[in-house]
């Protein structure tokens, strides 16, 4: 068996462990990085089948932090990354993301939402349905109490440019990125010593980080730890409706469960199915009768122009689901002293990855958050079946 040594070893090469790498060689120069990613291809990864969306509007305030720093991170994100990222710009695109509500006590939780994201630097404003008719005539509005519109800094971006940029400054900074999949950790007491991987390479480790996506239960299963994440499937269509160009649309969460945003010309759009639930890691089937049946409809009653329609492309991607509370699960586990942790963002991680792989390179550096308190994200919350609950899941 070959083996090796670390000082810190991430599982995922996603963009969380791809972000991790590269603030941790920026602030532990010198030190030993490797990053174990088994599909390199990213062909099956959250990451690259992301519809690659950021957002302010959360109902929790820490989320709306790691947003806040995310946005302004990918807005800048040549200057802040350096030229050896090879990504001139993510094309950041603000049309905004539209919640819209359709009973009064929707409107009047955004409107207590609304005015804690604005308190933390946000655009949020709410606007009842007349406002919204006289923005956007071309909607339905007969079922819409209010909206809630972030006017900045929301909207979507070019998802792989975020992680290849991540992957090549951080190989500029010396992190050493293996594919292979990891099969093994050894544990001595209270401390992972060793990752082991498929190859029969084992590599003693320093402190390590799981941030494997649906993985990270396998994964953490092998350290002895416990996760409530499952894979959860999405199929995502691509539409093109010829009597529906609307280029500067936001990005749309009905209330009638369904989410639209403009592409090229054409639209994306998903909902979550009826009978949603944990699916197999290997079940990447789209649901094609998922669009006629439960989103065609519905589009039709929200807009004009949703008469003539025709599915041009669909892709399943996987969440990994947190079924305790829909928030990410971040930080050192309790119990171990180098064992970390970074899953369940159940469709989030991709926006939240700046401010995520920052805050735990700080945790993992100097064993503590530094630039943004991320604790009530911490694992405590999973061992004492306590939830952190995220109202605006998409």
């Amino acid at each position: 068996m070959a083996e090796s040594s670390a000082d810190f070893v991430i599982v995922g090469g996603g963009v969380t462990g791809a972000s991790t790498a590269w603030w941790l060689a920026g602030m532990a120069p010198g030190a030993r990085i490797v990053v174990i990613e088994k599909d390199p291809s990213y062909a099956r990864a959250a990451t690259a089948l992301s519809v690659a969306s950021v957002r302010q509007q959360f109902s929790n305030p820490v989320n709306v932090e790691i947003s806040r720093f995310g946005v302004d991170f990918i807005r800048h994100f040549a200057d802040r990354i350096g030229p050896e990222g090879g990504v001139a710009s993510l094309g950041l695109r603000e049309n905004g993301y539209l919640f819209l509500a359709g009973t009064e006590s929707g409107a009047a939780l955004m409107e207590e939402l609304a005015a804690m994201q604005r308190g933390l630097g946000a655009a949020t404003e709410v606007l009842d349905r007349a406002a919204l008719a006289r923005r956007f005539p071309w909607m339905q509005l007969d079922d819409v109490v209010a909206g809630s519109l972030g006017a900045r800094d929301e909207g979507w971006f070019d998802n792989m440019g975020l992680l290849g940029g991540f992957r090549a400054a951080g190989r500029a900074r010396g992190v050493t990125w293996i594919a292979d999949r990891v099969t093994g950790l050894g544990r001595e007491g209270t401390r992972v010593t060793s990752v082991t991987t498929a190859s029969g390479h084992s590599i003693s480790a320093g402190a390590v980080l799981c941030a494997a996506g649906t993985g990270a239960t396998e994964i953490c299963r092998m350290a002895g730890i416990a996760l409530p994440v499952e894979p959860r499937k999405r199929t995502v269509f691509v539409v093109d409706a010829p009597n529906a160009r609307h280029p500067e649309a936001p990005l749309i969460i009905d209330h009638s469960g369904i989410y639209l945003r403009p592409e090229h010309g054409q639209w994306i759009t998903a909902t979550v199915p009826d009978n949603d639930g944990p699916c197999s890691e290997n079940d990447w089937e789209p649901d094609h009768a998922l669009f006629e049946d439960a989103i065609w409809p519905r589009l039709y009653a929200r807009a004009e122009g949703f008469d003539a329609v025709k599915v041009t492309r669909l892709w399943v991607g996987h969440y990994d689901y947190n079924t305790l509370d829909q928030n990410a699960v971040l930080g050192r586990w309790p119990g171990y002293e180098n064992y970390f942790v970074a899953t369940g963002f159940s469709g989030h991680g991709l926006q939240q990855s700046p401010a995520v792989g920052r805050g735990l390179a700080e945790l993992m550096t100097s064993g503590r958050y530094l630039s943004l308190d991320l604790g009530p994200l911490g694992a405590e919350r999973i061992i004492e079946g306590r939830p952190f609950l995220e109202k605006a899941i998409v």
